[in-house]
């Protein structure tokens, strides 16, 4: 839970970064020590309302220590227009305007890991901009099947070129102080039934194909959050599965930052 809400009140305490400069060992430092000092002043309530969204893309601010709401934003080709708080329809805003890119399956067929930074880059600087701390991207998920409703969104069939993109973008986006979320973590390769389909994987056919671009943005791209997908993968759904999210993701590959849910995707808070 401290790793959770630590990550909660960083959009509030890290602004090394907003102009493209990257937080120094000292920096870090001081940021460590501004979270503890205020993690020991929050209430339990306090601590779990930073563990769940309170409306439509938001998380709770806490008024009394100064930390605001955390805002993110879909998606990987572009921020989002703004939505309604309690629905999916949309704000009408006219100040909410941004780059759609290209999408992944288009990105990725250039091969070209520089244009994948700056994408990461223009990405980042229109999220900021919005007042977004998260973006809901990249998708590295391979493209196994040509009936996956999110093939688009992803990026090829191809382990190493998603690897390399995605670092090149994650590393663009959060030199603007934007986190990126990974997603959708693992074995999101199907349409149908995908919020209920247990997917029956062989370790191998996991650790060679389905695993290396989550891995690569975790430990090259330093990926911040990443997000579960629907699915169930040896009996237990991804966003509470201890092999993927504890074993795999924080002690194998050392990921420190968020592990979010998809909307709707937990279905225990226990596990």
């Amino acid at each position: 839970m401290k790793k959770l809400i630590t990550m909660a009140v960083l959009s509030f305490c890290m602004t090394a970064a907003v102009s493209g400069a990257q937080p120094s060992d000292k920096d870090d430092q001081q940021i460590e020590k501004r979270i503890e000092k205020l993690v020991r002043k929050m209430t339990l309530e306090e601590k779990v309302s930073l563990l769940h969204g309170n409306s439509k893309f938001y998380v709770s601010e806490i008024k009394r220590l100064g930390i605001p709401e955390w805002s993110l934003s879909d998606g990987p080709h572009g921020v989002r227009a703004e939505i309604n708080r309690h629905d999916w329809g949309y704000a009408n805003w006219t100040t909410d305007s941004s780059t759609y890119f290209p999408t992944g399956t288009a990105f990725a067929a250039a091969w070209n890991p520089e244009l994948a930074y700056y994408r990461g880059e223009v990405l980042g600087e229109e999220a900021r901009w919005r007042k977004k701390d998260v973006l809901l991207g990249p998708g590295v998920n391979i493209i196994r099947s040509p009936l996956c409703g999110r093939n688009f969104e992803y990026m090829s069939e191809d382990p190493y070129l998603n690897s390399v993109l995605a670092v090149q973008y994650i590393q663009g986006l959060q030199s603007r102080d934007v986190a990126c979320s990974v997603k959708h973590f693992a074995l999101n390769n199907q349409e149908t039934n995908r919020t209920t389909v247990e997917v029956e994987c062989s370790e191998r056919a996991l650790r060679e194909i389905y695993l290396p671009a989550f891995k690569a943005a975790v430990q090259e791209g330093g990926a911040l959050t990443v997000m579960a997908a629907y699915n169930k993968y040896l009996g237990d759904w991804c966003a509470e599965n201890k092999y993927l999210a504890r074993d795999i993701l924080r002690d194998e590959w050392g990921f420190k930052g968020v592990y979010v849910t998809d909307w709707g995707a937990a279905h225990s808070t226990v596990k």
